[in-house]
C-alpha cells in the first residue's frame, strides 16, 4: 500500500538523485548563497579546502554537492557517539539523536546546540532549508518537517560531511 510518506520519501530520493545529477550545474541555477558572505572561524583558501579534503567531501562540503542514497557507511552506524564535521571537526550531532529515516542519508532530529546555520536554499527549483557547519560554512545537507518527536525535524545530511567519534 502506498502511503503519503512513502511516496513523498520516494519522491525525496528521485529528486536527490537528480539534485547529484545536476550537482555540477549549481551555479548555472542558482545565485551566489547568501552564505558566501558569512565570516566562519575556521577559513582557508579554495586550494587549501581542496588539499584538506578528499574529492568527493570537497564536492559536498565547499560546492553544495549531494552524495548519492545509501551510499554513506554513517547509515548503519549504530555505536554510541558524536557525528564531526569532516571540514573542521565541530561535533554536530549526538547518536542518540540518529534514526532511520529510509531516505538513503543520516538523519537527525536534531544538531547539537550552535553546531549549525541553516540558511534558506531556492537552488534546483525548490525551495529548501540548507544546513551548514557553523564553524567553517560547509554544506551539511538540508533539514525538512517530516521527522519523528520530539523535534517532527529531519536533518537529512550527507556522510561525506561527516565523520563519528565513539563514545
Amino acid at each position: 500500500m502506498m502511503t503519503r510518506r512513502n511516496s513523498l520519501l520516494k519522491f525525496g530520493a528521485l529528486s536527490a538523485g537528480v539534485a547529484a545529477a545536476l550537482a555540477g550545474m549549481r551555479g548555472l541555477l542558482a545565485a551566489t548563497p547568501a552564505h558566501a558572505a558569512r565570516v566562519y572561524e575556521v577559513t582557508h583558501s579554495d586550494a587549501e579546502w581542496q588539499k584538506l579534503l578528499r574529492p568527493d567531501q570537497y564536492r559536498v562540503l565547499r560546492q553544495a554537492g549531494t552524495e548519492p542514497p545509501y551510499t554513506s557507511p554513517l547509515n548503519k552506524e549504530k555505536r554510541a557517539g558524536v557525528f564531526t564535521c569532516a571540514g573542521c571537526a565541530l561535533p554536530l550531532f549526538s547518536s542518540t539523536t540518529k534514526f532511520e529515516s529510509g531516505t538513503g542519508w543520516p538523519s537527525f532530529w536534531q544538531p547539537m546546540d550552535k553546531a549549525v546555520v541553516e540558511e534558506s536554499d531556492t537552488t534546483l527549483f525548490m525551495k529548501r532549508v540548507e544546513v551548514l557547519c557553523r564553524r567553517c560554512g560547509g554544506h551539511l545537507g538540508h533539514v525538512f518537517d517530516d521527522g519523528p518527536k520530539p523535534t517532527g525535524l529531519r536533518y537529512c545530511i550527507n556522510g561525506l560531511a561527516l565523520n563519528f567519534k565513539a563514545a
